[in-house]
């Protein structure tokens, strides 16, 4: 038998829910610095309810540069924090809080070649939790007519 272990593609595979929408609790948030010094807070998303309670939903970036402070601003309303005017807010304000995330896989290569699959939250991924929603968990996602915040 020729095997040729140099041509093969090494995957890192992080997905560990299907794509869908889920109802998360933050359950970390790490301080750091973007490449151009901006403050990122990386946030860890656990599944709380359904049928993949206990799983990590994803990791999503906050970017607190003048081109990410709109999604922080959209992601804050989803949690029903402040997001208006001048705001004080820390890490601590956000771990434990609730919200429904969008999570779908995504893959980047590696200068090395090597293939990393991971859940994302795409831009408009967060919505708020509504008394009597009927889609906690679903797999399937959220319609139209059961999305309170259209962003």
């Amino acid at each position: 038998m020729d095997l040729d272990f140099d041509s093969r593609e090494e995957t890192n595979d992080f997905i560990t829910v299907p794509a869908g929408t889920y109802l998360c609790r933050i359950a970390e948030v790490r301080e750091r610095l973007t490449r151009s010094e901006d403050a990122l807070w990386a946030i860890r998303l656990d599944v709380i309810e359904g049928e993949f309670v206990g799983r990590l939903a994803a990791w999503d970036n906050l970017v607190f540069s003048s081109r990410g402070l709109t999604r922080v601003k959209r992601f804050l309303d989803a949690l029903g924090l402040p997001s208006d005017g001048k705001v004080q807010l820390s890490p601590d304000d956000l771990v434990d809080q609730k919200v429904f995330a969008e999570v779908r896989p995504a893959e980047y290569h590696a200068p090395d070649g090597n293939m990393t699959r991971r859940n994302e939250i795409p831009y408009n991924g967060y919505r708020a939790i509504q008394v009597g929603t009927s889609q906690v968990g679903s797999k399937e996602g959220v319609t139209a007519e059961d999305d309170p915040l259209p962003f």
